[in-house]
């Protein structure tokens, strides 16, 4: 059976509507095309969502496009399940980017990747793209090298974010410097550095990267009695969102200060 193409594969599951301009360098345009987005962004990863029932004017979806995989070839498997939205619904197109970490990262896997990257902000309704990588360090150079050159060739009122660890934002400072709009820390399956991160949030300290301080991901099995307001928030859910799930949700956001 013929493999669909990233474009097709992805258009019949996201509703609407507009293209983008031509191609041109970063600007503060992008900034002001961030900040026009929800503060409250519902990350539908791959499974089945229908979030029509959201408020668009206060509620965005980042949604799952596509995983890319780099080994010793590339390839890029496009999201498979429906999702369901208004067409007023503001939507980031989200890509996450797994390897396998045996051989170094190389030109052609560059290219690819760009490639992939690029179709994906084509979507209809995507505002912007955010990359979901997990560097280790010997990866830094090539993701640095590639959110450059996806910057370099992304319209200016398209803005690039990125999932951040959270180490990266309140000790390891190699994101600083990079061309994007945002990096979101991940406040949930943290692993061996949540005790460090939830004593530093816990002490009223803020992340040391600037980049890290306008957005926040959290889940909603994994609760904070308090984060900082005023940030968008990025929210997964392990179970398909409805309207209970989003309603807890605000609660809790409610209780932060």
């Amino acid at each position: 059976m013929k493999k669909p193409s990233l474009f097709a594969a992805a258009v019949t599951v996201v509703i609407c509507v507009a293209p983008l301009t031509s191609p041109s360098s970063a600007s503060l345009e992008q900034r002001r095309s961030l900040k026009a987005t929800p503060q409250l962004m519902l990350w539908a990863w791959e499974r089945p969502e229908d979030l029509r029932f959201i408020n668009a004017e206060r509620v965005g979806v980042a949604f799952l496009a596509g995983t890319l995989h780099l080994s010793a070839t590339s390839s890029f498997r496009p999201r498979m399940q429906p999702l369901r939205v208004s067409p007023k619904t503001k939507l980031i197109a989200v890509v996450r980017v797994e390897t396998t970490r045996k051989a170094p990262l190389n030109q052609q896997q560059l290219q690819d990747s760009l490639k992939y990257l690029t179709e994906v902000s084509t979507l209809p309704q995507v505002v912007a793209v955010q990359i979901d990588f997990d560097a280790t360090v010997s990866e830094r150079a090539f993701y640095r090298q590639l959110l450059t050159r996806f910057r370099q060739q992304l319209p200016s009122s398209t803005p690039v974010s990125i999932t951040a660890l959270a180490s990266w934002c309140i000790g390891d400072r190699w994101i600083t410097g990079l061309p994007i709009d945002e990096a979101v820390p991940m406040l949930f399956r943290m692993g061996t550095g949540q005790a460090e991160v939830t004593s530093w949030i816990g002490a009223e300290r803020d992340f040391t990267a600037a980049v890290c301080r306008d957005s926040l991901g959290i889940s909603t099995d994994e609760p904070w009695k308090s984060l900082p307001t005023g940030r968008r928030v990025y929210a997964f859910s392990p179970k398909p969102w409805d309207e209970a799930s989003l309603d807890a949700l605000n609660q809790e956001i409610r209780t932060w200060h």
